[in-house]
């Protein structure tokens, strides 16, 4: 049945709401395919239905279509089975906890390892049993401290989650393997440019992982990518380890550098008041900067780190919290420098810093840090730096941390080229989880040798409501938003303009042969609205194809128009069904 607009539950705006950021969130709301109802949730009104339908349908083809079984867990579940993997603590704030009438802990699901784990262990029991994959779509919680830019970071969303289940290691592969090439079917239905780029696996663990991002500037992922196809999230970029060099500078040397506390204060202090030998002026890149952060545990329990890098760069957040997660990262404030009165704040050094020196902080270097480098970096004393401090000679670490930014232009470590830099939407991330999960929960089989294995699982997850919106952000102009056909809200948009009744029964007679034809209309039958109100409308919502029937009606014409390219035509009033049609249908066939 044609969508009416006369009886559609649907107010378009003429105004961007206040609380909306991006263009493509802007128009959503606009248009009427979705409200708010407080900070990251939201509403799916009529027309959001039909999308979010339709990319719901697509996902669930392609992972049928790879043998994958659908299922549903509930929502809202128990504590126990997260408290077994530890979860329960490592997800923090993130998590929405409450309590039921008997005073047990629940929780609404952020995502469901532990019950698909569960479920398989409670039915299957041998090899012969194996390899298995399930998904589910289902809404998913999680209380995001930032909700922000809409449907693609809310705190009530629909992610499609899919595991596999392998006897081992070469199963696992071929499993994900699978999904792989089904979610790139996905994403290339879906009508957006995308990236398939390496991903750090974080708290959720495992061998490897890929995300899949929609590329936008409006993304909050920074990826990279060199010209021999590499490509990876910031977060899992490995910088190598710089080899060691020949120490060629003298003896490590005290200087006062009075009123010098930042970066830029010190490198003109060095030129002013202790050139260099060679004279080469000291730069950014010639300092030691020591960053002191918090990081605070699960458990709650908070934990200094110190962190050594070179001066031109900066603590990529992003880049830190990966490595340190589940433990989140604060900043070092002035009541943690009170509780450790050897730390010279803007002027701190290796000198006290390490699980075995006088602060027992722990201190863990960049890579790019070489052993025999000579540095200039604090003396530990306000006031004071010290000069040609060497690694290896006069100072050590405890370890190494990939944290410090990437930028446009750094060597690639695949060694081709250098990087460049993009921003990106996450939509899909796939993961080789290994047995973290299965260990946990006690998930084993019997292998054909009759002996107990434990189950090795891959994960694989679609952010559903997301899609939405990043198919959005991508598919828009200054006017209003324009669909993929595939995901549209309808085939095409039949407005009737005018008061001749004519036209409307005109208009009637050829939705009900589009219909008769299996093509899904959205139809402006509204009597007492203005033809400009009802184009203004047709562009906002975005239906790839406008057939307007009108004036030249009498003329025996109507003009049909492409959203996407702006092309206006007008065409026999008998050939509308028949020419709309055979567009779908070619459209169609090219996407298969």
């Amino acid at each position: 049945m044609a969508l009416r607009m006369s009886t559609l539950f649907l107010r378009t705006l003429r105004e961007d709401p206040a609380d909306a950021e991006l263009p493509g969130h802007k128009l959503l709301v606009r248009a009427g395919y979705i409200r708010r109802v407080a900070p990251g949730i939201y509403t799916w009104l009529p027309l959001g239905m039909q999308v979010l339908g339709k990319v719901e349908a697509i996902v669930r083809e392609e992972m049928n279509r790879i043998g994958s079984q659908e299922v549903k867990f509930p929502a809202l579940l128990p504590r126990e089975p997260y408290d077994a993997t530890g979860r329960w603590t490592e997800y923090g704030d993130n998590l929405f906890r409450l309590k039921d009438r008997k005073d047990a802990d629940m929780l609404l699901g952020p995502t469901h390892e532990e019950m698909f784990c569960l479920t398989v262990k409670d039915l299957y029991s041998s090899y012969k049993d194996l390899p298995l994959a399930l998904f589910q779509i289902q809404n998913k919680y999680r209380d995001e401290a930032r909700p922000r830019a809409g449907i693609l970071r809310g705190r009530e969303f629909i992610m499609k989650d899919s595991y596999s289940f392998d006897v081992d290691r070469a199963g696992l592969q071929k499993s994900y393997d699978a999904h792989r090439e089904a979610y790139i079917r996905i994403f290339n239905r879906f009508g957006f440019e995308y990236v398939i780029v390496k991903a750090d696996s974080g708290a959720m663990g495992g061998s490897a992982s890929e995300e899949f991002l929609a590329v936008s500037p409006h993304g909050e992922d920074t990826f990279v990518r060199d010209e021999s196809g590499y490509a990876a999230n910031v977060e899992a970029v490995e910088i190598a380890q710089a080899p060691e060099v020949e120490v060629t500078a003298g003896p490590a040397h005290v200087e006062p550098t009075p009123d010098t506390p930042t970066i830029e204060t010190l490198v003109a202090a060095l030129n002013k008041d202790h050139p260099r030998a060679d004279g080469r002026e000291w730069t950014a890149a010639d300092t030691l900067k020591n960053v002191i952060v918090m990081l605070v545990h699960p458990d709650g329990t908070r934990e200094p780190l110190a962190i050594g890098l070179p001066g031109d760069r900066e603590v990529d957040a992003k880049r830190l919290e990966v490595k340190v997660a589940p433990a989140e990262v604060e900043a070092f404030e002035e009541k943690d420098f009170a509780s450790y009165p050897m730390l010279a704040k803007g002027y701190i050094g290796p000198g006290v810093l390490g699980e075995e020196k006088a602060s027992k902080i722990r201190y863990l270097l960049d890579p790019s840090v070489a052993v025999g480098s000579a540095w200039v970096t604090g003396a530990d004393e306000h006031g004071k730096h010290v000069i040609d401090l060497v690694h290896g000679r006069d100072f050590t670490a405890d370890g190494t941390i990939q944290a410090a930014e990437i930028r446009e232009g750094d060597a690639s470590p695949t060694g081709h080229g250098t990087l460049k830099l993009a921003r990106g939407i996450e939509m899909g991330h796939i993961f080789q989880l290994g047995t973290k999960y299965a260990e946990a929960l006690g998930l084993k089989v019997l292998d054909e040798n009759g002996k107990l294995v434990t189950v090795t699982m891959g994960s694989y997850g679609v952010g559903v409501t997301r899609a939405v919106g990043a198919i959005a952000e991508d598919n828009l102009d200054d006017i209003g938003l324009i669909w993929p056909r595939n995901v549209a809200p309808a085939d095409v948009h039949v407005v009737a303009t005018g008061k001749d009744e004519s036209v409307f029964v005109k208009a009637e007679e050829i939705v009900r042969e589009l219909e008769a034809a299996g093509v899904e209309v959205l139809f402006d039958d509204r009597r007492k609205v203005s033809p400009g109100v009802k184009f203004k409308d047709s562009e906002l919502i975005g239906v790839p194809t406008i057939v307007v029937i009108g004036r030249g009606l009498a003329d025996g014409k109507v003009e049909i128009k492409d959203r996407r390219s702006g092309d206006r035509r007008e065409i026999a009033v008998d050939d509308v069904v028949a020419e709309v049609t055979r567009e779908i249908g070619e459209e169609s066939e090219a996407t298969l």
